[in-house]
């Protein structure tokens, strides 16, 4: 129809994928740490380290032996070592994680395989902290007649 706007993509990876500046294909093998100013996606194997200043997508048939360092990641296919995202980390439902989580948020998908530690960081520290519900004397029942201990 007339005049109706274009529908904006709704899941992260095909918002993401619009602005990506290194693309290692299927069947691709890079042995190698890799550094990119730009966002990265990997659809082949990498053994080594990626870092990257912008986002890092990982596809289905992707694997990385290596450390992970992005400002947003993506995981659809297999990693094993440790993540560090300053944004948001994506573990998809075909996505597998052997290794440790640092991130700001994080979302896991259902079937998807995660082993390791995580831990959430922020821009500013803040300790979560349980407050004590108010403890209220609670009266002892007393018998009537009956003698009161304080007295003595």
């Amino acid at each position: 129809m007339l005049g109706k706007a274009k529908p904006t993509p709704t899941s992260t990876v095909e918002t993401q994928t619009a602005k990506i500046g290194t693309i290692i294909g299927p069947g691709a093998v890079f042995e190698g740490n890799i550094t990119a100013p730009e966002a990265i996606r990997i659809d082949g194997k990498i053994t080594g380290n990626c870092s990257c200043q912008g986002n890092l997508i990982l596809g289905t048939e992707g694997q990385i032996k290596g450390n992970i360092k992005a400002q947003n990641v993506i995981l659809s296919g297999k990693v094993v070592g440790d993540v560090a995202a300053s944004g948001k980390l994506e573990l998809l439902s075909t996505g597998k994680l052997s290794g440790n989580i640092t991130a700001r948020s994080l979302v896991i998908d259902e079937d998807a395989f995660f082993d390791g530690r995580c831990a959430m960081v922020t821009n500013h520290t803040t300790t979560l902290e349980i407050e004590d519900e108010p403890t209220e004397e609670k009266e002892e029942a007393k018998t009537p007649g009956a003698p009161d201990p304080e007295k003595y």
